[in-house]
């Protein structure tokens, strides 16, 4: 059986605001990455959100409940955008930390695979860690390295194994 027209259109925002998202931290000017970061911001929120509807369809809640917790987090990161990397730092701190419980909620259960729940989890803890630094006074920016940039490839990661298993075949 193939995937349903809504998988593909969740694993499209996925793969849009992964590629989106990871392009937007590595470019210089700040327009390019504030619109960059918004088009991955809608993505990941369309995404989630009909990632929600169906595992809550499924009857896993606690996935349901983590991509609903993420699609939060996202809204956080999306509405900091537009004021700049150091104005962004609040909304940020809730978003990354609302991403690291979705990112726990998700993998709890052994729905996916063990290598997208450690990827989930590894990327979590790293924004736990960054969200922590930044609360306790550390000067950090979204764009920031080695914390919070080292959580990012580690997210689109766990993306791609959802993507993954959003479009393979069904047994």
């Amino acid at each position: 059986m193939r995937s349903n027209s809504l998988d593909i259109v969740a694993a499209t925002g996925l793969a849009i605001g992964g590629a989106f998202g990871l392009a937007g931290t590595f470019v210089g000017s700040d327009a390019l990455r504030e619109t960059l970061w918004t088009i991955d911001g809608v993505a990941l929120v369309v995404a989630t959100a009909l990632l929600t509807m169906k595992y809550q369809r499924l009857g896993n809640d606690c996935i349901a409940a983590g991509f609903l917790t993420f699609l939060a987090g996202e809204s956080l990161l999306l509405a900091g955008n537009a004021a700049g990397l150091e104005a962004s730092v609040p909304s940020y701190v809730g978003g990354i930390s609302l991403w690291a419980a979705a990112l726990v909620l998700v993998s709890a259960p052994k729905t996916f695979a063990l290598w997208m729940r450690l990827t989930a989890l590894v990327a979590a803890l790293l924004f736990v860690v960054s969200a922590c630094m930044i609360l306790w006074g550390t000067p950090l920016l979204p764009t920031s390295s080695p914390l919070p940039a080292a959580g990012y490839p580690f997210l689109v990661l766990t993306f791609i194994g959802w993507i993954w298993t959003l479009l393979r075949p069904v047994r």
